[in-house]
């Protein structure tokens, strides 16, 4: 899912607990009755026919081995499933609703074309999820982003007896946790060896990197990588990036690079332009999808102030690569580490 909304900052998925409640009501026919026929209809797996795995938030989850009906909530979960050759398996897809730009509210163009996802239900996840859409595609397990709410998705699987598993890494390394638990899942295939040495390979290579920088006393360049500007001009104009314990940062060090956000007092902060002024990044990596281009960041304040773009050394991505943290955003290192020191390898 892009994180930038227009005209204000990024917003999470999240619902709050009442409306949760509703929700479960209306989809159950607010009747015990409605939940006590679906729960008949659909009982409880045998622990003989299911694998017990533990997602990225600790909780330990009996699913069924190798299930047929997967409902994916989430882009970072979504480009597991294609990597490992799992799409088969998908019968439902994240969504955002109608007015917020339906499946391509969530997965840009590429994503939707290479993954083949517009043949695959909707369920509409933003800006709250839809527990009767989850129920329509009648999952045996839902994979889920952490951007999903996470106290509904627990309700919805213990009201209707299917398992919830939860993806969150937190680094880069969790992406691979999480690449080997879908294998716990789905069972190991030559896909799904491949991909993890493919993974571990490129953070490798990213660690020779840092030690050939390190031993040719070559210093890390400073970077300011943004996803989402505020024309100047509005009461909070600036630029979305990211701080201290966040998954952007983890992208910026493994690329050989120090984060000018690195201090800042939350994981997602906004900095003004006079504060990015003030950083002096040597380079400037901006993200662009979702609606939002090199023309939006130059309507940020004080954009061609920065003396990096002024200089010519900023560069657009994909921004995914930044906001989802998936086999994707890992496989791209090596774009990052190109831009921040063109020509030069791992050790």
């Amino acid at each position: 899912m892009s994180l930038n909304q227009p005209e204000a900052r990024p917003t999470r998925r999240g619902v709050p607990l009442a409306l949760v409640i509703v929700i479960l009501l209306v989809v159950a026919g607010a009747s015990v009755g409605g939940t006590a026929l679906y729960l008949e209809l659909r009982p409880a797996a045998s622990p003989s026919s299911g694998v017990t795995v533990t997602d990225d938030l600790g909780r330990t989850i009996s699913v069924p081995r190798d299930p047929a009906r997967v409902a994916v909530l989430g882009p970072n979960v979504m480009d597991s499933m294609f990597l490992l050759g799992l799409s088969s398996h998908v019968v439902g897809i994240d969504c955002s609703n109608a007015t917020l730009g339906g499946l391509e509210g969530d997965y840009t163009p590429g994503q939707v074309a290479n993954w083949s996802l517009a043949s695959i239900p909707c369920i509409t996840a933003y800006p709250a999820l839809s527990t009767a859409d989850l129920l329509a595609v009648n999952p045996d397990v839902v994979l889920a982003s952490s951007v999903l709410p996470i106290a509904q998705l627990e309700e919805f699987s213990a009201t209707y007896r299917i398992p919830v598993v939860i993806f969150d890494p937190s680094t880069l390394g969790g992406v691979v946790y999480d690449v080997e638990l879908l294998t716990s899942i789905f069972g190991a295939s030559s896909t799904s060896v491949a991909l993890v040495a493919q993974l571990q390979a490129v953070l490798g290579e990213s660690s020779s990197l840092l030690t050939n920088l390190s031993n040719n006393g070559t210093p890390l360049r400073s970077v300011f990588m943004t996803y989402y500007p505020v024309p100047a001009g509005s009461p909070d104009a600036g630029y979305y990036t990211f701080g201290p314990g966040s998954f952007g940062q983890s992208l910026i060090e493994l690329a050989g690079g120090t984060n000018v956000a690195g201090s800042a007092p939350t994981a997602d902060p906004e900095l003004s332009g006079s504060q990015v002024l003030a950083a002096n990044p040597g380079v400037v990596i901006y993200g662009v999808g979702f609606g939002v281009d090199l023309a939006s960041y130059q309507q940020g304040p004080d954009w061609t102030a920065i003396p990096a773009v002024a200089n010519g050394n900023v560069t657009g991505v994909d921004v995914t690569w930044m906001t989802e943290v998936d086999p994707a955003m890992i496989l791209a290192l090596p774009t990052f580490e190109q831009i921040l020191y063109p020509g030069l390898g791992p050790a």
